[in-house]
């Protein structure tokens, strides 16, 4: 019926004289944004939760089954094109405990691969907060990240994962909350805030508005290691000085242990040899001796 009432309508128009205007020469941009969402195998189950946080923020992600390969992530690549999908979040996995997280503009690039810490997901921070399933957010960006390129590579990134299209088919028509990204130590801090207002008896007469933000969760920090200019690989465009492996770490502390643990036996060695160089030569003329 509607291709009916359309064709009417344009026969109509031309009976009126009136001229449509040719869409050719002002062309509307879509943002056609679709990510994948999966991870590597070996997961635990709070980052499989903070995975599902992301799922529900993101209402245009469409998740996969756990990838199998940790050497071979090129194939991302083919299952981003699989799922019609521009973009990824792959949660990368190692020894069952660090999470890596890559974002990737699939298949020409660029990706950015970073080291997530303090994970605290929304059951476990239980804020007070709260929003409406899929609806869209607003992205805040520190100000730092117009400091240097590769914030400013990394902020286009965030922007076209995390910004959630209008002709995404989840969403819901409405804006209820921010996602805010701050740069601190050289690190991304990631929050997620709800839009309300204020309680009537904490409202100020110098006050200029009557919103406020309610943190909702969940949080982490975004440790980044490198860009690189290809999709899951290709060569380096910048690198972070400043990161330490995890496993460096954790053997920087076994070794202090250790190096604690060694001074305490050698402390231990020097008082058996003062006690030993202490003790006085037997007398031939104690008891034990005449009257043995």
């Amino acid at each position: 019926m509607s291709t009916v009432f359309k064709q009417q309508k344009s026969k109509r128009d031309k009976a009126e004289g009136i001229v449509a205007k040719s869409t050719e020469d002002t062309p509307v941009f879509r943002n056609k944004q679709r990510v994948l969402l999966l991870s590597s195998r070996g997961i635990t189950s709070r980052h499989r939760h903070l995975l599902t946080d992301l799922g529900d923020l993101l209402p245009h992600t469409k998740k996969d089954a756990k990838l199998d390969s940790k050497s071979k992530l090129h194939i991302i690549n083919e299952l981003a094109e699989l799922n019609n999908c521009n973009n990824c979040i792959f949660f990368e996995v190692r020894k069952r405990q660090d999470l890596y997280m890559w974002l990737s503009k699939t298949p020409n690039g660029p990706s950015v691969k970073f080291h997530i810490q303090n994970v605290h997901t929304m059951e476990e921070l239980k804020m007070t907060g709260n929003c409406l399933k899929g609806s869209r957010h607003i992205l805040s960006f520190d100000k730092n990240f117009e400091s240097s390129p590769h914030w400013l590579l990394m902020k286009e990134l965030f922007t076209q994962v995390f910004g959630i299209p209008k002709t995404a088919r989840r969403i819901k028509p409405f804006v209820d909350h921010v996602l805010s990204f701050s740069i601190v130590d050289n690190r991304v801090w990631f929050r997620n805030y709800q839009i309300t207002e204020k309680p009537l008896e904490h409202r100020s007469v110098t006050d200029t508005t009557d919103l406020t933000l309610v943190e909702i969760g969940p949080r982490f920090v975004m440790n980044p290691i490198r860009v690189f200019d290809g999709s899951f690989g290709g060569q380096t465009a910048f690198e972070n000085p400043e990161f330490v492996s995890p496993n460096v770490a954790r053997s920087n502390i076994r070794n202090a242990k250790a190096g604690r643990y060694k001074s305490r036996m050698d402390a231990i060695a020097k008082k058996d040899e003062k006690l030993k160089e202490a003790e006085m030569p037997e007398d031939p003329l104690s008891e034990t001796n005449v009257f043995a």
